[in-house]
């Protein structure tokens, strides 16, 4: 039997947008699913911003107090999409609530707000996915198989890189990103939270690491009004970017292997360039986002130049059958986060965690607060065990 869920969806910037057009999407693509969404509410600060999407997308209200939503019987489940700062607020509130909660990486500005969140959600005993979409690529997917098969043999080292330009204009405005009271750390948060999930999905627990970080724009224009995104500002008051662009990391895993982590927000030439190379005993294989369906592997017996053949992922990988009927038709971003909705929802329905959870978020900011602690004090740092 089918039954509904009030989602809410709490912040309407880019990504808001994102999880909303997932929930329209979801049932397409799962028809399977017991439980529909249903868009009950939208809660957004900015003015008008909140009725826009409703006017879109068919919430049945609109508030700006996200308060509301945590009162609101209606509601289920809740989207939380809002800035850095407010993640852990919200997400306690919202599972103290009773409410179950898909909630963006990094869930806080340190691993200790992201630990709140997580047992607020276990206290509460309601579900939580986590924004990890990367991890949901038919091609990831596949690859953790390849490497968990030993088909390349033992691994020795992984590399991973973030590189993005939607940082690198000048003119990019001042907004919370860049502040550490808003945003916390910079491409840390944004983009190496994605790598560390990355590395402990595909490898497994990293045991301790080194980092050094970086700004290269060191002052924006404060924004005059409402932003969304990354918008642009010029000739407003200038201030300081108070969080790094770039990191570099040396990653040790328990396991053994060794792996190095980039990341860069002020990529010039750049374009959501992310990946990884994993190199094991007897061979190796390759990702790349831009080429998000497809795997470079290398296997065999050869060792010695030994060839690289490019695999295209089809219905028999992850969930590419939800999206494609066949090899090398591509699946896109936004698939991925309807992926995380289908995922979310059936965690909700059958009462098990499905996809990226909490506990993959306290893990993958347990990393990052390891970075910043080595980025300062210049040696290794033991990621906490257990995290």
């Amino acid at each position: 039997m089918v039954h509904t869920l009030g989602v809410a969806v709490v912040g309407f910037g880019w990504m808001g947008r994102v999880h909303t057009q997932a929930y329209a999407r979801v049932r397409h693509h799962y028809p399977q699913l017991t439980l529909v969404p249903e868009l009950v509410t939208v809660a957004e600060e900015v003015p008008g911003r909140a009725e826009e999407a409703a006017a879109q997308f068919g919430f049945a209200s609109t508030t700006r107090d996200w308060r509301e939503v945590a009162a609101d019987p209606r509601v289920q489940a809740v989207s939380i999409t809002a800035p850095n700062f407010l993640h852990r607020e919200i997400g306690v509130a919202m599972a103290e609530a009773g409410k179950h909660i898909w909630i963006e990486k990094p869930v806080g500005l340190t691993a200790e707000d992201a630990r709140a969140v997580a047992d607020a959600v276990a206290r509460a005993g309601v579900q939580g996915t986590v924004g990890f979409n990367y991890r949901n690529a038919p091609a990831v997917e596949a690859a953790r198989e390849l490497i968990a098969s030993g088909e390349i043999g033992t691994v020795t080292h992984v590399r991973i890189r973030l590189f993005s330009d939607y940082a690198a204009h000048p003119e990019g405005a001042l907004t919370w990103r860049y502040e550490r009271e808003r945003g916390g750390s910079g491409v840390l948060g944004d983009l190496a939270s994605h790598g560390a999930d990355l590395a402990r999905y595909l490898l497994g627990d990293i045991a301790s690491l080194t980092a050094d970080t970086a700004i290269f724009l060191p002052e924006r224009a404060r924004p005059t009004g409402a932003t969304a995104g990354h918008s642009r500002a010029s000739g407003g008051e200038l201030g300081p970017v108070e969080n790094e662009d770039y990191v570099s990391c040396l990653l040790r895993f328990a396991s053994g292997a060794r792996g190095v982590l980039e990341a860069c927000r002020v990529s010039v030439g750049e374009q959501n360039n992310y990946g990884f190379e994993v190199h094991g005993t007897k061979g190796a294989v390759f990702w790349d986002f831009r080429r998000m369906n497809e795997l470079g592997v290398s296997r065999g017996t050869s060792y010695q130049d030994q060839a690289v053949t490019t695999v295209y992922v089809g219905p028999g990988h992850g969930e590419f059958a939800a999206f494609q009927p066949g090899a090398a038709n591509a699946m896109g971003y936004d698939d991925l986060k309807v992926v995380e909705a289908y995922r979310f929802l059936r965690s909700v329905a059958e009462g098990t965690p499905h996809g990226a959870t909490l506990a993959d978020a306290v893990h993958s900011a347990a990393a990052l607060d390891a970075m910043a602690r080595s980025a300062s004090s210049g040696a290794w740092a033991d990621v906490a065990a257990g995290a």
